[in-house]
């Protein structure tokens, strides 16, 4: 296969991998096929829909390594489902009766794309993969090679996505400071939002963090300066039951001997139930273009907060969210090698003509590879039963019971 031209495009919300992946797969391109020309969608698939993309040039190849040090996307990030014709037209992207992923196709048909380099989730890579078939049945052959993009570490069959450890690392660091609020009034209660709808993984790999910066640091009892104050006190995430009784009988011993608790909170925690009492009040519930109920709408921080307040006898409440600082960081150190195995095999499989989405195949002896796009999934389950976080919730006393998947 001759590679003439690819194109690359981020997509979905922002994780701390999207700069470095575009300068990771740009430098490498310009180290062993320096001749093929590289352009960029605008905003992902909004750009594709619209033609609206840069070329990269010389100059910016020159200095590709410096989108190594910055977070956010350098070629901006939209949500658009090329499935969802009638958000689509009413955002303008398509004419009435178009079809958008016949129109995306067509435009990388007219760029004249060879290799098509997705980074963003399983709705963004196996669109790509559609769009990918589509041209197939019209005699055009494009290579789409994909990179895991998400915080909430939750793409099937790959053990760790893109960007993940950096937003666990950047909201431990978000908590160290909101946690040290609680001593701005007696009997405070800090939740701590962290982002994950359905998984809580990134909830539980930040508390980690955060414990390993508890570890590090020098105490001052005498004065009130604790462990025991500093430390989280529960850790909330969409597979684990909650019982919100009991929890808050065993963090009122806690708000009773120490002044305050401290919250780590999965956005989908306790999702259905915030939703259902929402629409059984008769209020509206709003969902985006993929369907997915807006967690910004609902506040899961403030319903928690709410919940427990009254019965932990709080004086003070503070529900802060991490999520937006964490996820448009400049990726860690642990991430930059990831990224950089994972944007040189992407342009290997690129210029020999191999499509999927590159990742270590926890069903293929978590070999490095380009996985197929129809084993590609969202939603995978944080595994609750690891042995790391059994650890972190035995030190804090909360029990440890898997929820219902019935």
């Amino acid at each position: 296969m001759t590679v003439r031209r690819v194109a690359l495009l981020t997509a979905g919300g922002f994780a701390p991998c999207l700069s470095s992946a575009v300068g990771g797969l740009i430098e490498r391109y310009t180290e062993i096929a320096p001749d093929v020309e590289i352009i960029a969608y605008q905003h992902g698939y909004h750009g594709l829909l619209l033609g609206n993309k840069v070329v990269v040039s010389d100059e910016v190849r020159k200095h590709a390594g410096v989108l190594h040090r910055f977070g956010g996307s350098p070629i901006g990030n939209s949500r658009v489902k090329l499935t969802n014709r009638a958000d689509a037209e009413k955002r303008g992207l398509v004419q009435p009766g178009q079809d958008p992923l016949q129109v995306a196709a067509e435009q990388l048909k007219a760029d004249g794309v060879d290799v098509l380099h997705t980074i963003g989730g399983d709705d963004t890579n196996t669109t790509a993969a559609d769009l990918a078939a589509y041209l197939a049945e019209h005699d055009y052959d494009l290579t789409v090679v994909g990179l895991p993009k998400t915080i909430d570490n939750d793409v099937v069959p790959i053990r760790q996505s893109l960007g993940a450890w950096t937003a666990a690392e950047e909201a431990a660091h978000f908590a160290a400071n909101i946690i040290g609020e609680h001593r701005s009034g007696p009997r405070m209660l800090i939740v701590h939002e962290v982002m994950g709808r359905h998984c809580g993984w990134l909830t539980a790999a930040a508390a980690a963090k955060y414990r390993e910066w508890l570890d590090a640091q020098e105490w001052v009892p005498g004065i009130g300066l604790s462990r025991e104050r500093w430390d989280i006190h529960a850790v909330f995430v969409p597979e684990l039951a909650l019982d919100i009784d009991a929890e808050a009988q065993r963090l009122k011993t806690v708000m009773d001997t120490q002044g305050n608790v401290n919250i780590f909170l999965s956005e989908g925690a306790g999702m259905h139930e915030i939703v259902a009492q929402l629409e059984a009040s008769g209020q509206e519930v709003l969902r985006d273009a993929f369907g997915h109920v807006r967690l910004d709408t609902i506040n899961p921080g403030q319903w928690f907060a709410k919940q427990f307040a009254a019965k932990l006898g709080a004086e003070k409440v503070m529900v802060q969210k991490s999520g937006y600082y964490s996820r448009a960081a400049a990726a860690n150190a642990e991430d930059l090698r990831l990224i950089k195995s994972m944007t040189d095999l992407a342009v290997e499989c690129a210029l020999r003509g191999e499509s999927g989405v590159i990742g270590h195949d926890e069903e293929n002896g978590d070999r490095l590879r380009a996985i197929e796009f129809p084993r590609i999934a969202g939603g995978k389950a944080f595994d609750v039963t690891q042995p790391w976080f059994g650890s972190l919730l035995a030190d804090i006393g909360q029990p440890l019971v898997p929820a219902s998947h019935e």
